[in-house]
Order: C-alpha cells, then sequence, then structure tokens
C-alpha cells in the first residue's frame, strides 16, 4: 500500500488564465493532458509529470467539485490550496485500513481515464487525495462517477 510520490497540489485560482501563464512562462512548466473535468482548468507538468492541478476559484457547485474546499472557503488574497495529491498503489489496502482506523474516505472514479480516487482529511482538516491509475474499473466500494457530474460552463467575471 504505498505511496511512492508527490502527485500534485491544487490551487483555486482567481484569475485562471493569468496564474497559468505565470507557471508556465516564468516556471516553466507545460499544459498536460487532463480529463474532463466538470470544471475549466489545467494540469501543469515538467518533463511528463503533473506537478500544479489549476481550476477556476469562484465557480458554482465548487464545494462539490474540490473537496477540500468547504461553502464557506475563503478567496482573495492569495490563490487557495484546495488539496494535496499522491501517486498511490493498491486502493483496496488503504480501504482495508481506512475501514479499520475508522477514518471517512470519499472515492471517486474517472473511467475514461482509468483514475481512481481516495480523499481523506488529515488531523488539521487537510484534504489528501490519493490517486490511482490503470483502474479498469470501479472497484467494489465503487465511488462517484466524476464524468457524469454537471459541468461548469462559464466563468464567472
Amino acid at each position: 500500500m504505498p505511496i511512492h510520490s508527490l502527485n500534485h497540489f491544487f490551487i483555486r485560482a482567481e484569475h485562471l488564465e493569468k496564474t497559468k501563464d505565470f507557471y508556465m512562462s516564468v516556471l516553466g512548466f507545460e499544459v498536460m493532458k487532463r480529463p474532463d473535468f466538470p470544471f475549466p482548468g489545467y494540469w501543469l507538468g515538467i518533463n511528463g509529470s503533473i506537478q500544479v492541478h489549476l481550476g477556476p476559484s469562484k465557480i458554482p457547485n465548487r464545494e462539490k467539485y474540490y473537496l477540500g474546499t468547504g461553502e464557506n472557503a475563503a478567496d482573495g488574497q492569495t490563490g487557495v490550496i484546495d488539496h494535496v495529491a499522491f501517486l498511490a498503489q493498491n486502493p483496496d489496502e488503504f480501504v482495508a485500513k481506512f475501514n479499520t482506523i475508522g477514518l471517512a474516505f470519499f472515492p471517486r472514479y474517472f473511467p475514461e481515464s482509468e483514475l481512481y480516487q481516495l480523499f481523506i482529511r488529515d488531523p488539521n482538516n487537510v484534504m489528501i487525495e490519493l490517486n490511482f491509475f490503470d483502474i479498469k474499473s470501479a472497484p467494489q466500494w465503487s465511488g462517484e462517477d466524476y464524468s457524469k457530474m454537471e459541468k461548469v460552463s462559464e466563468l464567472p467575471n
């Protein structure tokens, strides 16, 4: 059940395009292929590895899309980090451990990308996302099909 690397961190960006341009022009990131999430955004990376996930800050249903963002979460002043994501293996082992210790988790599945996710909160209430790639079908403990969520069609001004 090892975690083997940091996958990405997610920034709810007040100025999505300006933030993307900064990471690309100043830090040398490239736009990576990203699943068709129900909200606009970017996966940015270096050498083929995702490092930063960007999404717009003030959108409808943000607390549904961004599990680290509560209904009354802060906006403005700076971009808000919604969660920290790790690449991991053997999701069944994680679920068994979470159940054994009584740790609540929220599963999501993205069939088109063969991506399975588990979300948990640390003792400080920071949202942690565990990403499991190459999952061909939703595990028996299933999860919300992220690809079927209502999509954001337009960004606020």
